[in-house]
């Protein structure tokens, strides 16, 4: 878009406004954040209208609970300018997953071009991502550019050591990438759910670090009993939900040495309180890190985001799922029907 001319026109821009809710609240506006940048530079170029489009959450019809009102209000005190509207959740629309022409149709028309900005989105070939990009005159947005920028950099030669650190609750679904990256990387440290199922039958082609100690828990709650113990004493019917405090240290002496590091996943129930600390522990460790380092993953980056430290990694990428299949090696719908952005 920067050799985009905007002036006079009427802009449709796909932004990633998919942000965590909480009771009808924004618990993480990152991505609001993230999308200011090209939204600004449209309207200082003097756009005529400015239309963006996201989805939030994965709603199968009209959701109130999933309305883009709390986003739209965000968005508006962070950029005041009557040019600017937002639709209401494109997945309101059953044509959205589908990649409806008509639909594609139905928000192309009015427009002049089109912004695709929405990097946690282009794995989709949905039709705000890529079937506007065939009616109208497409661009890359500032955010989606930087992304592919950045993450590439992980597909050619890195500095090393290369210390990749994936967590979360399937294996399946970190699979792609970690076959993909991990055999280029020195250490691989593996945390969350998906730590039990490697260390039942690794289908990785390559040695991993896993935890050598967990925070167990008698059940999965909140406020479930808990002790430290090692991995090998899992007590029957208790799970570890989180790594223990000698993982945390041996985690942080790989990370410590890194000169390029990954991290995608938690490494345990973040979102509760009390199985919080490893992924606090990796996160504070990375950011100390002299190394190049990308984040990628909502609860990653909610991790850095609430200990303030964002702003201390290489790259924060926005987007989860797309980042992961960008890394598997996997072509992106909503990328690749933009030529200028292969």
């Amino acid at each position: 878009m920067r050799d985009a001319d905007v002036g006079d026109k009427r802009v449709l821009v796909r932004s990633d406004l998919n942000v965590p809710l909480e009771e009808g609240r924004i618990a993480d506006e990152t991505r609001i954040q993230a999308s200011l940048p090209t939204l600004r530079l449209v309207l200082e170029r003097r756009a005529r209208e400015v239309t963006v489009c996201s989805h939030l959450g994965r709603p199968q019809g009209p959701d109130p609970a999933l309305s883009m009102r709390p986003v739209e209000q965000r968005l508006r005190e962070l950029l005041p300018d009557d040019r600017v509207r937002v639709l209401e959740n494109t997945r309101f629309n059953p044509g959205e997953t589908k990649d409806d022409p008509a639909f594609a149709q139905e928000l192309a028309d009015g427009h002049d071009l089109f912004v695709q900005d929405a990097f946690g989105s282009v794995h989709r070939a949905h039709a705000s991502t890529v079937g506007v990009a065939r009616i109208l005159p497409s661009y890359t947005g500032l955010l989606l550019e930087r992304e592919l920028v950045e993450l590439r950099k992980l597909l050619g030669d890195v500095e090393r050591p290369f210390v990749l650190i994936s967590g979360g609750a399937k294996v399946e679904d970190k699979l792609g990438v970690l076959r993909n990256l991990g055999g280029k990387a020195d250490v691989v440290l593996v945390g969350g759910k998906m730590a039990e199922e490697v260390r039942a039958e690794n289908p990785l082609p390559f040695d991993v670090v896993l935890p050598s100690d967990v925070v167990a828990a008698s059940e999965f709650a909140a406020d479930a009993k808990t002790r430290v113990v090692p991995y090998a004493e899992l007590p029957d019917g208790w799970l570890g939900l989180d790594i223990g405090p000698e993982t945390r240290k041996l985690f942080g002496s790989h990370i410590a040495r890194a000169r390029t590091i990954f991290w995608n996943g938690p490494m345990g129930v973040f979102e509760w309180p009390r199985f919080a600390e490893g992924t606090k522990a990796v996160a504070e460790a990375v950011a100390s890190a002299d190394a190049y380092s990308i984040v990628g993953g909502a609860d990653s980056s909610r991790a850095l985001a609430e200990l303030g430290l964002a702003d201390r990694v290489s790259w924060l990428s926005t987007g989860g799922g797309a980042a992961l299949e960008l890394l598997e090696g996997k072509e992106l719908p909503g990328v690749a029907v933009i030529p200028e952005a292969r």
